[in-house]
């Protein structure tokens, strides 16, 4: 695992994979159209920033509380972004290879 400053926070990574984000003292974990709907009946919201007077929703949701109290369940939300993380890697790949291809 490694931090790297970003987003005036830190940015989450194990084995190369941008998982989770530290931003003013909170984690957030990487989702997709498969984990979402587990972080939101886990009664987490997702990261939000303004941007040119506009509020930008990112994929990345805050951490449950109920992981900051049990090992397993931080644990367990956080293969669930890797997971969002790896799938989300592949996509990009294939898109690259076909934009090579075109």
């Amino acid at each position: 695992m490694r931090l790297k400053r970003m987003f005036g926070g830190h940015g989450i990574y194990a084995d190369e994979l941008f998982f989770a984000l530290e931003s003013r003292g909170e984690i957030f974990l990487k989702t997709d159209a498969e984990t979402q709907p587990a972080f939101a009946a886990a009664g987490s919201l997702p990261f939000s920033f303004e941007r040119s007077g506009k509020t930008m929703i990112t994929s990345y949701w805050r951490l449950p509380d109920t992981a900051f109290d049990e090992p397993d369940e931080l644990v367990r939300w956080c293969k669930l972004a890797l997971a969002a993380a790896r799938r989300a890697s592949r996509v990009r790949k294939d898109r690259s290879k076909n934009n090579k291809l075109s």
